[in-house]
């Protein structure tokens, strides 16, 4: 019998310091679409990921911890060039697919990006890093 486990991902909860700000920058900006909202959180719809936005003080992390977004393949180019008039990018991308790393107005690291694990896969088969094996 298999094991039973995680069937996927649930919903995202970021902390942000300036509500209105942030439901402003996920809605406007990255397209997400505002379902409820409430004097210290808001639901968004991310393309089918349940993103729930916490008032708070962020705490950021000093690493390579993010979140990654997709789009459809013929609108990342304009939706990279709207972010990055809005957003700092925090890292220039070395890996398969178009990437575009930025940072909302918390700080928090995302990445708009193109490509699903298979792809990545099928890179990492052509120029397989250090220790790299497939199960």
């Amino acid at each position: 019998m298999p094991a039973q486990g995680i069937t996927g991902v649930n919903h995202v909860t970021l902390v942000v310091a300036d509500l209105p700000r942030s439901v402003q920058f996920y809605s406007d900006i990255l397209g997400c679409v505002l379902r409820a909202q409430w004097a210290r959180g808001a639901y968004l719809d991310a393309g089918g990921l349940w993103l729930c936005l916490e008032l708070g003080e962020p705490d950021i992390r000093d690493d390579d911890t993010h979140l990654a977004l997709s789009c459809a393949d013929d609108q990342f180019p304009a939706l990279a060039r709207r972010i990055a008039a809005h957003a700092p990018q925090w890292k220039e991308n070395r890996s398969e697919g178009a990437s575009l790393y930025f940072l909302d107005p918390d700080g928090h690291k995302l990445e708009l990006h193109l490509g699903d694990m298979s792809s990545r896969l099928a890179q990492y088969r052509r120029f397989p890093p250090d220790g790299y094996r497939e199960f």
